[in-house]
């Protein structure tokens, strides 16, 4: 064998065994959870679910605090670190301004159990909407979806899905697709051959009636901005599309800034 032709089988070795552990170890590098289970903050209710494959979620539910109630709760979907905690302040904010608000978390987040898949986290936020919609007491129309990020992709999921439309949606911060935003921070990857969880947030947005608003940071650094505004235009029913200039992915006013808390308030 020639040394080109031995260089050649070596490199495609090497390249074989970097596609293997990737596709092999890729939901390490999509789902960061933290699996403690949280204590429970003061003024906070436990609430307990079940995803339609058995699974047992732990969520919070947090009570509107501004003595104007209006009857309207907002289940919050979160990204993909993190656990039930870190939405907390969101929730007080929320319920300031008089909505009854549900945290979840996903399984393998904040002490549940199971792994984190794109079925997986559907399921789970399907839990959620059935228990507000049973034994939470509330009806399609006075629940309003909120998703963080990739919590974006499972509610745009999740409301496709649905054969009652939610009261309205923030999607914050979303992408185009799993593969769209893999192929931004790793170009020289075939991301969308190797993808198993694929999420394809703009092409199911535009099945979904719920009035939808798109926030977003115009230096996001994770989710580039220009795919935000793709879903923004792909929403079949676009309310408005709000840029908070400067902000980054994971800056604090994304988190719960006023941005965020109106336009969850707009929708109530």
């Amino acid at each position: 064998m020639g040394r080109w032709c031995r260089a050649g089988l070596s490199v495609a070795v090497v390249v074989g065994l970097v596609v293997g552990m990737l596709w092999a170890l890729q939901r390490r590098l999509i789902y960061f959870p933290d699996r403690a289970a949280p204590a429970v903050p003061a003024a906070v209710t436990e609430v307990g679910l079940t995803a339609d494959d058995g699974l047992r979620l732990t969520a919070w539910q947090v009570a509107p605090t501004a003595s104007s109630r209006n009857d309207v709760v907002t289940l919050v979907v979160p990204g993909n670190a993190g656990n039930r905690a870190g939405r907390v302040e969101l929730a007080r904010k929320l319920a300031a301004a008089g909505l009854t608000v549900l945290l979840m978390d996903y399984r393998g987040y904040g002490g549940n159990p199971g792994d984190p898949s794109e079925d997986g986290l559907v399921r789970d936020a399907r839990a959620a909407w059935d228990h507000l919609t049973g034994a939470g007491g509330f009806t399609a129309d006075r629940i309003i979806l909120f998703g963080e990020s990739l919590g974006a992709a499972v509610v745009a999921r999740l409301a496709a899905g649905l054969s009652e439309q939610p009261r309205g949606i923030v999607l914050r911060s979303p992408f185009v697709s799993l593969a769209d935003v893999g192929k931004a921070h790793y170009p020289f990857l075939p991301v969308g051959l190797l993808l198993r969880d694929r999420f394809p947030v703009a092409d199911q947005i535009r099945s979904v009636g719920a009035p939808t608003i798109v926030v977003y940071g115009t230096r996001d650094t994770i989710v580039p901005p220009d795919q935000s505004r793709t879903v923004a235009e792909s929403a079949a029913n676009l309310v408005d599309s709000v840029s908070v200039e400067g902000a980054d992915h994971n800056d604090p006013v994304l988190g719960d800034g006023p941005a965020v808390v109106d336009a969850v308030r707009r929708l109530a």
